[in-house]
């Protein structure tokens, strides 16, 4: 057998097409970073190809082993169980060809300061007349069902806010946990700074943060004295594509170290403590490979709404499986709170 080494980039798909090509520029990015080894990518559901169909692609030019690292800034249920169950399942089909599993992006320097410079963007095309002290810092995060996930978002959030010295920082999320983007910045307008910046914190565009720049329009038409900036996402940015070959590395020189401490399915984490050992599994085969545009096997189409089940925020989902299947996922506790998705949408429905 060939001496070759594979490496696979895992991400999770998305029905924008812009977010896919976005994904296969930042693959090529890692790919040439990597010239040492054979680099596929694929997506866990919503677009082709899937990961089977590189990890097929790396069988056939025989890699002797293979490295694989989830294309996502957080590990919440994607990078902890969905895409290890694919992983997991292809080495058990192929057990000649073993397959190492690296850690997501994290909270990592080189995120921080691609951060910076897309914060930078905004404000120097804004221009510098308002003070940094009197500017408020708005990180938004994809949501997950994950609190450690979600703290992360919080974190990075901090060190922007210190880092440049704004005047205020807080945080919202797209979807799943609150509080959603929408009463964030209605909150954000009552606290009295001049500018509001909203900093997607997201590597791919996409539904969710097209609805996050539109939801930020909305709330600056209705308090025209706030002057509200949209910083760009973080998208190929040189040192976001360094992270990922770093990654890489990291499982070859057995620094590969999830951040399991505070996982709410390996330990008792207020409020999550009854999903501590749930079964490590996929449960996106019914989307697998399904394109733009394309139905899923339950018939549904694209339909433009946030999942009401456990998706980290390392993920761009155009659709909404609130309703009667879950796909296995454990509820939600906080479903309810006043400030998440199915409230304000029951909110929504009631004064429509």
């Amino acid at each position: 057998m060939s001496g070759k080494i594979g490496v696979m980039v895992c991400g999770h798909g998305s029905r924008d097409i812009e977010a896919i090509r976005e994904f296969e520029a930042v693959a090529r990015g890692i790919r040439e970073r990597l010239p040492q080894y054979e680099v596929e990518s694929g997506f866990l559901e919503f677009a082709k190809p899937i990961i089977r169909d590189g990890l097929d692609k790396l069988h056939a030019r025989q890699v002797r082993e293979i490295l694989a690292v989830p294309g996502m800034l957080f590990a919440a249920g994607h990078a902890k169980n969905d895409i290890p169950s694919v992983l997991a399942t292809y080495e058990a089909q192929h057990p000649e060809i073993p397959i190492h599993y690296g850690r997501e992006l994290a909270i990592d320097g080189k995120l921080l300061a691609a951060a910076g410079t897309r914060l930078r963007e905004a404000i120097e095309a804004a221009g510098a007349r308002v003070p940094l002290a009197e500017t408020l810092l708005v990180v938004v995060g994809r949501g997950a069902s994950d609190p450690d996930a979600n703290s992360n978002v919080a974190k990075v959030m901090r060190m922007l806010w210190e880092g440049f010295g704004f005047g205020w920082g807080m945080v919202a999320y797209s979807g799943v946990t609150f509080p959603l983007v929408a009463p964030a910045l209605e909150h954000a307008a009552k606290l009295g700074y001049r500018r509001v910046i909203v900093f997607p914190y997201f590597l791919f565009t996409g539904v969710l943060v097209k609805r996050i720049y539109d939801h930020t329009d909305q709330i600056a038409a209705a308090h025209p004295q706030i002057e509200f900036l949209k910083a760009p996402y973080l998208n190929d940015h040189p040192l976001v594509l360094d992270a990922f070959a770093e990654r890489v590395e990291e499982i070859r020189n057995g620094e590969n170290n999830m951040n399991c401490k505070l996982c709410k399915y390996r330990d008792q984490i207020l409020g999550f403590e009854a999903e501590v050992g749930l079964a490590q599994e996929s449960h996106h085969h019914h989307v697998e490979g399904i394109g733009v545009g394309e139905a899923d096997s339950h018939g549904h189409g694209h339909h433009d709404h946030d999942h009401g089940h456990d998706h980290g925020p390392s993920h761009d989902h155009s659709h909404d499986h609130g309703h009667d299947h879950d796909h296995g996922h454990h509820p939600y506790p906080h479903a309810e709170h006043p400030l998440g998705p199915r409230t304000l949408a029951k909110m929504n429905k009631e004064r429509a």
